[in-house]
């Protein structure tokens, strides 16, 4: 008798599943995203308004080594579609996507914001003077970033939680979460309040990606068909007829 499923077992299973069209759908889902953002930041409605600092962007200090935990966001959002156990799931993942890119997206177009001038001379590090040229405008506020990190968060928790994976998974996703929120700030790529609305954003999201997968009739798709034919069985085979001493079986009528 086979052993229990472990959870790296488990693991390979959801990555080897739908592989292909979840490589399609991530690939497809960055390139649209990109496409969309680098049209809205050169078509806003309006002059872009400069995003006010706050105390908590005193206590981030620039940091031009956190510049790979930034643009190692690009790998983190893969393990979210990579992990979905199904298609409907990973449905789920792509219209949560979808929708925070359709509102960020209209905030920048509708609402432009840009970061402060922070008198640095972006020319000593030029991974991060190329970042800034690339992206003119700023596109500040909310952080997709940030909103795209918790977001993903969120979904790599539950799935985790679902195959029992060990705690050390489950804090290592916080951190890279958390590594790649503080790096927005770090970078100089956001201020506080851009990382705070991002996170708000992605809290909706999230609420709206729980709520698909409580949907009635995703409980009944996760029971095996044989315990689904044991109980059908069970419901339709008929009751014992009970008969009192001496009496005799009945018989058809001839």
């Amino acid at each position: 008798m086979p052993g229990p499923k472990t959870w790296t077992h488990e693991l390979k299973r959801r990555a080897g599943s739908l592989w292909v069209v979840k490589m399609l759908a991530t690939t497809g889902g960055i390139a649209i995203f990109f496409y969309g953002y680098f049209w809205v930041m050169r078509h806003p409605l309006s002059a872009a308004a400069v995003m006010p600092e706050t105390w908590i962007d005193d206590l981030v200090l620039f940091s031009p080594q956190s510049f790979p935990l930034y643009v190692s966001l690009w790998v983190y959002i893969g393990l979210a579609p990579a992990l979905a156990e199904d298609g409907r799931e990973l449905a789920a993942w792509g219209a949560a996507s979808f929708a925070m890119t359709v509102i960020g997206l209209g905030l920048f177009m509708a609402l432009p914001t840009k970061v402060p001038d922070f008198a640095i001379d972006w020319s000593r590090y030029p991974s991060l003077e190329f970042l800034k040229r690339a992206d003119v405008s700023g596109n500040a506020c909310p952080s997709l970033h940030a909103a795209f990190s918790v977001f993903t968060a969120v979904v790599l928790h539950r799935q985790l939680t679902a195959i029992r994976a060990p705690r050390t998974l489950l804090a290592c996703n916080a951190l890279w979460c958390l590594g790649i929120v503080y790096s927005a700030m770090a970078t100089r790529q956001h201020v506080a309040l851009d990382v705070i609305a991002g996170s708000l954003l992605a809290g909706a999201a999230s609420i709206a990606y729980v709520g698909a997968g409580r949907m009635p009739g995703r409980t009944n798709a996760s029971i095996s068909p044989p315990l689904l034919r044991h109980a059908s069985r069970a419901q339709v085979q008929p009751a014992e007829t009970v008969r009192e001493p001496g009496s005799q079986p009945e018989t058809g009528r001839r």
